[in-house]
């Protein structure tokens, strides 16, 4: 394992009970994943752009096309309750 991490001390911040095999499964899959990490590090970078994403990727945008939307009076008449024009709905906070 490239660093020593006290997983004791973590769990204790964290305030996780851990068993004595708990922390030396857990000491065992925190050194595999420091060690991958060590050795993607060790990658040779020079002359590759940074980027967000391993492949391009490209916003996949529809025309803004126009069209004519629902009659009011028609969605209206479909509503439990309105008032005026608009959809009538209960308070949601009560005044008191």
């Amino acid at each position: 394992m490239p660093i020593e991490i006290d997983i004791a001390h973590v769990a204790r911040l964290a305030r996780i009970e851990l068993s004595d095999q708990q922390l030396a499964d857990y000491r065992a899959q925190l050194g595999v994943i420091l060690d991958h990490a060590a050795r993607v590090q060790e990658l040779p970078t020079d002359g590759v752009a940074p980027t967000s994403h391993p492949l391009d990727m490209v916003n996949a945008f529809r025309d803004d096309v126009v069209s004519p939307s629902l009659d009011r009076d028609e969605v209206l008449s479909q509503a439990p309750d309105a008032i005026n024009g608009f959809f009538r709905v209960p308070p949601s906070l009560d005044n008191e």
